[in-house]
């Protein structure tokens, strides 16, 4: 599966955002054109992908953003849509007439929430009026930060909204190779799980299923804890990381957002997103290789690792060794 990238603009500016540095770097008029989405369509059917993702900064302020949404859906792929639920009420005018009928099948929506009390209120108010209009379509998502996060208006909306029950988790890692964000540093990483099963009885009460998005070295749970979320999430937990492949407007691709300037080449140097997958698989497991392969010491001798657990997102591992060669160099 790869993610299209409608927009580098959007139109909130999280302190987290591991998208913020290819953003501010993007053109002012970088969008996705129809020419190179009738590429990205053509090469996604030759590669046998059924499934798209549209991401920005903010994919429903791109002009086209609807017609885009109905033709890949005419072109019988399921479409997800990555959004901050800001929307105008114009736009969102037109997507219900447009897309409300469509089979929540097809058509998906994630919506990245952020805590009440750090959003502000014409923010909040527009994302609660499309929370109303499309919840059986919608996915919440929650970036984590920060060791002292709170889950609970995300249950609260699911109940309030009748949103779907499975909460997409993310955990925010350090931009490479700057660093700028707020991120959630290594010696909070247990801190997190504890303060995460704090809500397990709320997840398992709600029959709401909690879903890792990538980088959640496995290690920093106990047995007992992993029992618990192998339960709440149904039999299926993860901890694995690999590309997400991350496709601009002007073409260019990278492994995900926190990796946006590991290495970006071109989508026209590949002939299918399995190519894409491929090298970029290949160049993380090299650069993990020959030194400390995940975000702990211990992660080189780890029974799980590779197998279980990806050792957590290489932009830790690229941290560390840009700190090792920059005390060398001293």
């Amino acid at each position: 599966m790869a993610n299209i990238l409608l927009t580098q603009k959007c139109v909130r500016s999280c302190p987290y955002c591991f998208a913020k540095d290819n953003m501010e770097s993007a053109e002012a008029n970088a969008v996705m054109s129809w020419q190179n989405m009738l590429y990205l369509a053509d090469m996604l059917e030759a590669s046998k992908e059924n499934h798209v993702s549209l991401l920005g900064g903010e994919p429903t302020i791109h002009p086209h953003f609807i017609d885009y949404v109905l033709y890949l859906l005419h072109r019988s792929f399921h479409v997800t849509v990555f959004t901050s639920g800001v929307i105008s009420p114009r736009l969102l005018a037109e997507m219900e007439k447009h897309l409300s009928k469509v089979h929540s099948e097809r058509l998906s929506f994630v919506c990245n929430l952020n805590h009440p009390d750090i959003s502000p209120a014409d923010e909040l108010n527009k994302t609660k009026k499309f929370l109303t209009a499309f919840a059986p379509f919608i996915t919440p998502g929650f970036n984590i930060y920060r060791p002292d996060f709170d889950l609970t208006f995300i249950f609260d909306y699911i109940q309030q909204y009748g949103l779907r029950r499975h909460v997409r988790l993310g955990l925010t890692h350090p931009i490479q190779p700057a660093a700028e964000n707020a991120y959630l540093h290594l010696a909070d990483m247990r801190k997190m799980a504890s303060r995460l099963m704090e809500f397990s009885d709320s997840f398992l009460k709600l029959q709401t299923t909690p879903g890792f998005d990538c980088g959640f070295p496995v290690c920093i749970f106990t047995d007992e804890q992993i029992g618990v979320l192998y339960k709440a999430g149904k039999g299926r937990l993860s901890f694995r990381c690999g590309p997400a492949i991350d496709i601009g407007p002007d073409m260019t691709v990278w492994p995900c957002f926190p990796l946006h300037e590991f290495e970006k080449k071109s989508v026209f140097d590949f002939s299918t997103v399995g190519e894409i997958g491929k090298y970029y698989s290949d160049l993380m497991a090299k650069t993990r290789a020959g030194g400390r392969s995940g975000i702990f010491e211990e992660c080189n001798d780890c029974e799980h690792l590779q197998g279980l657990c990806s050792a957590g997102c290489l932009a830790y591992v690229l941290m560390n060794k840009a700190a090792l060669s920059g005390a060398q160099s001293v």
